[in-house]
């Protein structure tokens, strides 16, 4: 294994000198592999002691059919991606309760998610070490909100507490570090107070002496409205979590890029740090599926590139390597956007943004 603040530190180099490329979807890319129940379940997970059905269940297949998970880590970073992140989108306590997992599976699918990401980049820097390649460790949104009712009837009602998803995540940090990542993505944010929960159980961890990681941070924007899912405005998201000295900050999933540009544009224009994107491929038509081109996600993302932007692109729901792959042709050699400086003042954040100027 290479060492790994090396590696960070040729992360950070290379983000100032070129766009960097992200990968796009990993379900679609598993549904297409046609796996069965008997894939999703392998010999360790028996019906009777997991009940239920486990097929969909993406993350445990770093246990039960590891060489899939590599397939997807080498398919994309064939494609141009410098970073690809972990398979382990779900894989924390709370939303792994749904298939009955236990807490050690959860350990052990974050590790080997982290071990198999870290080994292909290692691979794939070994093969092109012009072009060096990173493992993002995916932390992902809960199926449970700390900022939102769980009852319409009932505004105070809630199925978890604080210092519930504080641990379920801080398990699943523990491991990503130890399985190998170069940075963490806490992406998909629906809620910031979960979010919140996941860069306190970071920065905890490494104040108790874990290795210190750089955060990357993506919201999602959920529609027109320009909000997140727990009511934030753009700038208000950013104030939220900015004390985290994010690496990265910036949006994926919920929209197509067409309608992403605004919302990038707003975070581009206050951020003092590195800007990513990675949208959808276009909305989902009546079917659920994804009908967006490459040539077509690749040539909004481009001219957000040459407008400068974003500092980081790739793709979210319906993308695929083929989108990758057109992306990172429409960026080639564009200038990476230059991080703002802004001026001292005191900002603060609810659901809206408020600056008091010193």
């Amino acid at each position: 294994m290479t060492n790994r603040q090396d590696r960070i530190a040729a992360l950070k180099a290379a983000a100032q000198e070129r766009i960097l490329i992200f990968d796009g979807s990993w379900g679609v890319m598993f549904q297409r592999m046609g796996l069965e129940e008997a894939d999703f379940r392998g010999d360790r997970f028996d019906e009777a002691t997991y009940p239920g059905q486990m097929k969909g269940n993406n993350d445990i297949l770093c246990l039960t059919r590891p060489e899939r998970v590599t397939e997807l880590h080498d398919a994309y970073y064939g494609a141009g991606a410098d970073i690809s992140e972990t398979n382990t989108f779900s894989a924390t306590t709370i939303a792994q309760d749904d298939y009955n997992l236990d807490l050690q599976s959860v350990i052990d699918i974050n590790y080997e998610g982290a071990r198999l990401g870290r080994e292909a980049a290692d691979r794939w820097t070994e093969k092109e070490p012009h072009k060096p390649r990173f493992v993002a460790g995916s932390i992902g949104p809960l199926n449970k909100m700390l900022s939102m009712s769980s009852d319409v009837n009932d505004p105070g009602a809630r199925e978890v507490v604080f210092d519930q998803v504080y641990q379920a995540y801080r398990e699943q940090i523990k491991a990503l570090n130890e399985g190998g990542v170069h940075l963490y993505l806490i992406e998909t944010i629906t809620d910031t107070l979960n979010c919140k929960a996941a860069i306190k159980a970071i920065m905890d961890l490494e104040a108790e002496g874990m290795e210190h990681l750089p955060i990357w941070i993506s919201g999602t924007i959920t529609d027109r409205s320009g909000r997140t899912l727990s009511g934030q405005t753009v700038e208000a998201f950013w104030h939220s979590v900015r004390h985290a000295k994010p690496f990265a900050i910036g949006f994926n999933c919920a929209l197509g890029a067409d309608l992403m540009r605004p919302h990038i544009a707003a975070i581009s224009r206050v951020a003092d740090t590195l800007v990513a994107a990675y949208p959808n491929a276009g909305l989902p038509n009546e079917m659920g599926q994804y009908d967006e081109e490459p040539n077509e996600t690749s040539g909004h993302v481009g001219a957000w590139a040459k407008d400068g932007l974003v500092n980081i692109l790739g793709g979210c729901c319906g993308t695929t390597p083929e989108h990758i792959s057109a992306i990172a042709k429409a960026v080639k050699g564009v200038k990476p956007r230059a991080p703002i400086t802004e001026d001292r003042a005191m900002r603060l954040s609810g659901l809206e943004p408020f600056e008091l100027a010193s």
